[in-house]
């Protein structure tokens, strides 16, 4: 497996001691990975399958839409630069929640919304930061968020043709867009 594209380092590096990982669908991974791998503090991330009950599925079998899998970016993060409620607020705030099976013109169950919770206290923060956003929502007149929250589960990266897409290809196709609505969650200490 080559370099990440963005990080120069080998894509199957071992997260580093006192690091953590993060995983989000959000539509299509291209323009997600993108979001994460500009953040200070993500260390790396990787576009993949989550979700489905196919072991190793390619892009190809995913797009059939029948293994159940979602898009995801798995991000290996420093959490003592960039907080997991931080990465909550961009997970929010850059696609739209309600959309279910889909995100704009990107229809199928591999658009859906997913966060898979790495541990307990990333499903309580995610659980606590739905329901917050989803109150901001309807105040500005959004459906209900269809968003899955999942325990950890598999993650089986994508082929390297689509590892830092849009890096490699510049003027690729993006559709993430947000419902423009603030995300509020409070870091770590905060009062």
């Amino acid at each position: 497996m080559s370099n990440h594209a963005i990080f120069n380092r080998p894509m199957d590096a071992p997260v580093p001691a006192g690091f953590d990982e993060a995983i989000f669908g959000m539509g299509c991974y291209w323009g997600i990975e993108r979001l994460f791998w500009k953040q200070q503090g993500v260390w790396m991330t990787e576009v993949g399958f989550a979700g489905g009950h196919v072991d190793h599925p390619t892009y190809r079998q995913v797009c059939q839409g029948d293994t159940g899998h979602a898009e995801v970016v798995r991000i290996v993060y420093d959490s003592s630069r960039i907080s997991y409620e931080h990465l909550l607020q961009l997970f929010w705030e850059n696609h739209d929640p309600t959309q279910g099976n889909r995100q704009g013109n990107d229809i199928g169950t591999q658009y859906r919304s997913l966060i898979v919770a790495m541990n307990p206290s990333q499903h309580t923060a995610a659980e606590a930061s739905k329901i917050d956003y989803g109150n901001r929502l309807a105040v500005e007149g959004f459906g209900r968020i269809t968003t899955e929250i999942v325990d950890k589960l598999p993650f089986w990266p994508a082929e390297e043709d689509h590892q830092q897409y849009l890096h490699k290809n510049p003027d690729g196709y993006c559709a993430m867009k947000g419902t423009g609505v603030s995300c509020a969650i409070p870091h770590p200490g905060a009062e």
